[in-house]
């Protein structure tokens, strides 16, 4: 039986948040550490990531799991982790609208759901462009008035220019970092003058959305514009800067990889698997610096031969699990994460901690008890099929469903609510339906 653990009072308003957000099935972008159970392991090994990438190294992973399994929810735990440790994060999912690579903007449209989803510490919602931007001159102003030059003297201004100009410069060197390093120039040209209007069309140019080179020339008098072909050759400029900028780097997010196995044409998918393809090769060969990158999708997305990301031969070769890895031998260290379901315990320990909070919540006290949730757990978990469908996903909606309807109802209880009949579970969701959950579950003991 696991052991109840001292109650943490969770924040109404973030439980409100979790409540919700789990009850419909997406993974909330608040509150994960006060449900967070399990995946230790995984963790671990994604922060391990994290410090390469902040020692000037690069990181790419896959996270693969079926769907409901967690993969979103890991990807926001390190995303908090990441913002808690001075990386900027972007995230983005991708659609039929966003992909990698596409001869209608749909590259481009990631690019720019990217930097629109960009977030700090400070500014976790998204949105911190331009606040990266204004606390890198703030930063540069601060560091030459510690040197001892104070900002009334003649000599301030001049010294945080140079000082402004040796991060640009360091980028130049870079694909096209000229036009990125001269595009800075101009912000903080336009930030000491005080010209809102050009710092908003720079902000609109790293954002990615002028259309033309003509209209970047009308309002920057600069001819070039990110596009389809080179969004990802900026992440890599935008990784270099945000070091300078005083952050510890850059931190990609990007979910629903099942979207380009579901690309219907062999052409296209290709060209966005080569994309994946350059950026992994950047990542291990050196070729990008302060930038992880972490992608997730389901085992069919990624393992099929025929339309997955294993289709492509070079992938494959760079992907495809060595001859020791076997079930119990997981390499962690190996850029392909396969996660694992959640034991008995740790579903239990969950269940409390989400009956805990639902009833600090509506205000009322717990009445459920260990051999309640075990009871309920049974149920879930021992149904036909459950060894190769249920998730943590659905598991998670039903138990907040039955939370719900005995709030509603307090004369209920849970063996008479169980055993009525009238409990309907959550189906299994989309299609992957891979039995790649250890069997047992029937079988649930504590």
């Amino acid at each position: 039986m696991a052991q109840a653990e001292q109650r943490v009072r969770v924040p109404k308003r973030i439980a409100t948040v979790l409540v919700n957000s789990l009850k419909g099935g997406v993974v909330p972008r608040v509150g994960l550490p006060y449900i967070t159970v399990g995946r230790e392991a995984e963790i671990g090994a994604l922060l391990r990531d994290l410090d390469i990438v902040a020692d000037g190294g690069a990181s790419f992973r896959f996270v693969v799991g079926r769907y409901g399994s967690g993969k979103s929810f890991l990807l926001q735990t390190i995303r908090n982790h990441a913002m808690g440790k001075g990386f900027v994060v972007a995230d983005a999912d991708l659609s039929p609208e966003r992909r990698l690579q596409g001869g209608k903007g749909q590259g481009l449209a990631t690019y720019r759901e990217l930097v629109r989803n960009l977030s700090t510490r400070t500014r976790p919602e998204g949105g911190a462009l331009t606040l990266v931007l204004d606390r890198w001159i703030s930063g540069v102003q601060a560091e030459v008035a510690s040197s001892g030059i104070l900002p009334d003297d003649p000599s301030f201004a001049d010294e945080v220019e140079r000082r402004i100009y040796l991060v640009i410069a360091d980028l130049r060197e870079l694909v096209h970092g000229f036009d990125f390093a001269r595009l800075l120039a101009a912000y903080y040209r336009a930030h000491v003058e005080g010209d809102d209007e050009t710092k908003a069309y720079v902000s609109k140019w790293f954002r990615g959305e002028y259309r033309t080179k003509t209209e970047a020339k009308s309002e920057l008098g600069v001819s070039c514009i990110i596009t389809d072909d080179d969004w990802y050759d900026y992440i890599k400029l935008l990784a270099r800067f945000l070091v300078g900028a005083g952050y510890a780097g850059l931190v990609v997010l990007v979910d629903e990889l099942v979207n380009l196995y579901k690309i219907p044409h062999a052409i296209a998918r290709q060209y966005n698997y080569e994309k994946i393809l350059t950026m992994y090769n950047d990542a291990l060969q050196g070729r990008a610096e302060h930038l992880g990158v972490i992608m997730s999708g389901t085992p069919q997305c990624i393992e099929d031969r025929r339309r997955g990301l294993y289709s492509y031969e070079a992938l494959r070769s760079r992907l495809t699990q060595g001859r020791f890895g076997r079930e119990g031998l997981v390499d962690l260290l190996a850029p392909v994460i396969r996660l694992q379901p959640l034991t008995h315990e740790e579903l239990l320990v969950l269940s409390e901690k989400l009956a805990d909070i639902h009833a600090d919540l509506f205000g009322y006290q717990r009445t459920l008890d260990d051999n309640d949730l075990v009871e309920f757990l049974q149920l879930e978990l021992g149904r036909v099929g459950a060894s190769s469908h249920i998730t943590p996903r659905e598991v998670i909606r039903d138990l907040i469903e039955m939370l719900d309807i005995m709030w509603q109802d307090p004369s209920l209880t849970v063996a008479g609510l169980l055993g009525s009949g009238s409990f309907v579970h959550a189906k299994p969701e989309g299609p992957d339906d891979e039995a790649d959950v250890a069997p047992g579950y029937a079988e649930f003991t504590i």
